[in-house]
């Protein structure tokens, strides 16, 4: 009797110290029929500039690779074999994923298992229909340029941009339709990286999405990244020609603090400048000529100057002295902090000489106008 407990004891702990099967969150099966054994299949994950980021290697043996592994939330990956050309986009999420190579086009390979992928598949169908549609528009178009004909490219433009939209609108309403689904969140992340986005719109989808979505670690960054577009884009409609210019204040050499809004109810340029820029003092006796015949009629003008440059020794030293010699009569302001001056950042500006023609309500008129073509633009405005 002792020993039969002895045995069963031996046995209760062999079997209380076996290993537990590993947990896997994903799993691919790859098939790649008529592909050697031996061939390396690379899983790759796709970074926000839209490079491969290589994530794991596998071996095809008789026709058949695996990968398993663990994803946080489904994302876009593909799928690379050294032996036949191009890539395999799919939706990788935790799930079991058959994937069935095609080895004389990878794009027609078979994929399923993964939700995000069917509707990564639908998605991509109906946005190529729309493709399909806006191809031989322009075609047209670039006949139309070739033949110079500028009535028949005004015609097609009109024709591009109604296409264009029902493109932008097929994805939102797409978005609108999938709230809790996390392949919406990809579309958002992909429509970031383009030019001219309606960030409003896109905005408005992210907040829309389910709060799964939007909490997980993929929706926190990419609402950090919408957030981001956002402040430039209202920085940037803010300086549009119509709009009301942004207040601000600076000290001038004295320390006092100088602000846009004293100038309200006057045609008023904000004319940005520094001592080191040589554009900037060849235009200043321009400007000086149009101060000293239009001041006394209604026009104002506030420097600001961006010197603070490393190589200046004496920044403020310089732009007195740029300031006496050029004869800058009007108010002259500074931070002494070259471009990271707070009006330069406020204002976008990148490089100098550089101008706002302010109306007598403060709206900002024109920018960047020099030499003859400012001078009308104040007669103009002060003609008001």
């Amino acid at each position: 009797m002792k020993n039969l407990f002895l045995c069963i004891f031996a046995s209760l702990l062999v079997m209380g110290c076996k290993e537990e099967p590993k947990r896997t969150n994903y799993i691919i099966n790859g098939t790649a029929k008529g592909v050697y054994n031996g061939v390396r299949v690379h899983l790759n994950s796709i970074d926000e500039k839209g490079k491969d980021r290589l994530v794991k290697t596998q071996m095809i043996v008789n026709e058949q690779f695996t990968f398993e592994g663990e994803m946080q939330t489904p994302s876009l990956y593909n799928i690379t074999v050294n032996s036949i050309p191009g890539k395999l986009p799919f939706m990788l999420e935790n799930s079991e994923i058959d994937i069935n190579i095609n080895k004389g086009r990878i794009l027609s390979s078979e994929i399923t298992g993964s939700k995000s992928q069917k509707k990564f598949e639908t998605y991509k169908t109906g946005l190529n229909n729309i493709e399909k549609e806006i191809l031989p528009v322009r075609t047209a178009m670039r006949n139309a340029r070739l033949q110079k004909n500028t009535a028949k490219q005004d015609s097609i433009l009109k024709r591009l941009e109604v296409l264009n939209n029902k493109k932008t609108q097929y994805t939102l309403d797409f978005i609108d339709s999938n709230k809790d689904n996390f392949f919406s969140l990809f579309i958002i992340g992909e429509e970031l990286k383009k030019p001219n986005l309606d960030i409003e719109k896109y905005m408005e989808a992210f907040n829309n999405l389910s709060s799964t979505v939007q909490t997980s670690r993929d929706g926190v960054a990419a609402k950090l990244r919408l957030e981001k577009l956002y402040r430039a884009y209202t920085k940037t409609t803010s300086l549009e020609i119509g709009k009301v210019a942004p207040n601000f204040e600076a000290p001038n050499a004295d320390g006092e603090m100088v602000a846009l809004n004293d100038l309200k109810g006057k045609v008023t340029i904000i004319d940005f400048w520094a001592a080191w820029c040589g554009p900037c003092r060849r235009e200043n006796p321009n400007v000086v000529k149009i101060y000293n015949e239009y001041h006394s009629k209604g026009l104002e003008i506030i420097g600001v100057s961006l010197d603070g440059s490393r190589g200046q020794k004496d920044p403020k030293k310089a732009w007195l002295d740029a300031v006496k010699k050029d004869k800058l009569t009007w108010p002259q302001v500074s931070y002494l902090q070259y471009f990271n001056d707070p009006v330069a950042q406020l204002y976008n500006i990148n490089s100098i000489p550089a101008t706002y023609v302010l109306d007598k309500d403060g709206k900002i008129a024109a920018k960047n106008l020099r030499g003859y073509a400012l001078r009308l633009k104040v007669e103009e405005l002060l003609q008001k």
